[in-house]
Formats: C-alpha cells, structure tokens, sequence
C-alpha cells in the first residue's frame, strides 16, 4: 500500500455483500447497501495522548471490522476503493474460528 496513515487512522477494503439471499433471490447492484464491514489494509502508529506518548491501536491490517454505515471518508487510489476511519469509528473485530481459518489455507 503506498498510503501510510496517521496516528489513530485505518484504511479499510469494504468486504462485498453477497449477491444472493438465502432464499435465492438475486439482489441488483442498485438495491444494494454499502458493506459495515471490511478488512484492515494499514493501521497508523497509534492514538497521540496529552502527554505526547503514542497509545498503540487494538486493530491491525488484516483484521475484519464492523463500522458505522456513514463512517469515515471514502477515497479512491490506484481505481480501488478504500475507507478511511479513526480507531474510534470501529464497532468491533470480527474473530475468525478455527473452521474460518482452515478454509482460508
């Protein structure tokens, strides 16, 4: 990645919502909500205290997140893409199982 972001920022790959529903039914590009989640590609070096020290992130790239549907600024680099959060924007990491990780090998 040629962006590097800053302090408490993340830039984040949307993850593409299925294009069919359980029941079968296929959803058009323009019914389509934007995804809340997505996969960490660079993390900055941390949040800046009053203090001037530098409180690590608990997010890191390849991590899948949940986010707001309105969150952070979307920019487009190289014609993909990305979302650009604060630390802050993040609901929570999605943990992968065993199962999960078997079928990513």
């Amino acid at each position: 990645m040629e962006i590097r972001p800053l302090y408490d920022r993340i830039i984040v790959k949307r993850v593409e919502q299925e294009k069919q529903t359980s029941s079968g039914i296929v959803i058009p590009d323009s019914a389509k909500e934007k995804p809340e989640q997505g996969e960490v590609i660079a993390a900055g070096s941390g949040r800046l205290m009053k203090d001037g020290s530098v409180q690590p992130l608990q997010v890191k790239p390849g991590d899948t997140v949940l986010f707001g549907k309105y969150s952070g600024t979307t920019v487009k680099h190289n014609g993909e893409e990305y979302l650009f959060l604060k630390e802050e924007d993040v609901l929570g990491i999605i943990e992968k199982s065993a199962e999960q990780l078997q079928k990513a090998a």
